[in-house]
């Protein structure tokens, strides 16, 4: 197993830490002030497994071994209670993963959503998500008057797979908007 030592850590990268899988997803490097220390790295770092994100300082001669973690297309099915149903979509096998490992961003699946499944060992263990996704908007209150595409005025609007949102208050229901998976923010029609 390769291994990085902390002052090569960049984002996007898998690594074990303690034994856990992380996905790194943003680094800083620190230089401290005082004589003989060592420059630190900060890095924000996501669980695999269930899916926290956490703050983590290292220093730079620390190792991590690489994650072996591989991408496979996977489209998601149905929703059933608490369980989310997917199907590979190279060996046609389904599995389901729970609400609380997907978290919040279990809002953005709608039927035939593909995206990518990471595996861990040949097992799945957690779905990764675009940035952005497509959504319809379903009811939202009606336009204020004079507001154009530059103004900066929101309203309410809820999406097609249930969640609600902020959206610029010339979007109608109707309308397909680009939503950020990561903020939840809504970047405009798209």
């Amino acid at each position: 197993m390769s291994q990085v030592t902390a002052k090569e850590l960049e984002k996007k990268l898998y690594i074990y830490i303690e034994g856990t899988p992380y996905f790194v997803l943003d680094v800083k490097f620190a230089s401290p002030t005082a004589r003989g220390a060592s420059t630190m790295a900060k890095a924000r770092v996501r669980n695999l497994l269930t899916g926290t994100v956490l703050d983590k300082n290292f220093t730079t001669s620390e190792k991590f071994d690489i994650a072996d973690v591989e991408k496979t297309p996977v489209a998601f099915l149905y929703a059933s209670g608490e369980e989310y149903c997917f199907m590979d979509n190279t060996t046609y096998e389904q599995f389901s993963l729970g609400a609380q490992k997907l978290g919040d961003q279990r809002y953005y699946l709608k039927e035939g959503f593909e995206t990518q499944a990471l595996k861990l060992n040949g097992r799945v263990i957690s779905i990764e998500f675009p940035v952005y996704v497509e959504l319809a908007v379903t009811e939202t209150d009606p336009a204020l008057r004079g507001a154009t595409a530059q103004g900066r005025s929101l309203k309410n609007a809820k999406l097609e797979t249930g969640i609600e949102v902020q959206v610029p208050s010339y979007i109608e229901a109707g309308d397909i908007v680009r939503v950020n998976t990561e903020t939840g923010e809504v970047s405009g029609r798209a």
